[in-house]
């Protein structure tokens, strides 16, 4: 029974519904210069898990640690394509595909991969994954 918790009754539009909330999500935290996509804090819990560029981190206080320590001041996003899906255990799995520019950085490609979960009426992220989308043919 998808998202009962959350509200989402299971009928023929609760994947337009899982779409509109993690859209919201992404853009909440995606937008350009956006603060709070750095501190991660509105979205992430005590057992949240990021995997950044191949590194994990785990819990609200190192994801934050590592976003603040990231070494650009300015950042903005582009999101180019989002797909969402509801998953058995009433979560939403999202995949985020778009272009960063940091700093006066050359623009970079980016994937992002999360889950979000509703806990006490909240929607939260839970798992997290980014890479930037660099390829080395060397």
């Amino acid at each position: 029974k998808f998202g009962e918790r959350a509200g989402l009754k299971q009928t023929a539009t609760t994947c337009n519904r899982v779409a509109d909330i993690a859209h919201t999500s992404v853009h909440c935290y995606g937008r350009p210069n956006q603060t709070a996509w750095l501190s991660g804090a509105p979205r992430n819990i005590d057992t949240s898990c990021l995997t950044w560029e191949g590194q994990q981190f785990q819990g609200k206080r190192a994801i934050v640690e590592k976003l603040s320590s990231l070494p650009f001041t300015k950042i903005a996003h582009s999101i180019t394509a989002q797909d969402h899906q509801p998953t058995p255990d009433c979560c939403i799995l999202s995949m985020v595909v778009g272009q960063l520019k940091v700093d006066d950085d050359p623009i970079m490609g980016f994937h992002q991969s999360f889950i979000l979960k509703n806990i006490n009426d909240a929607w939260v992220c839970t798992n997290d994954t980014f890479r930037l989308a660099i390829h080395n043919f060397g």
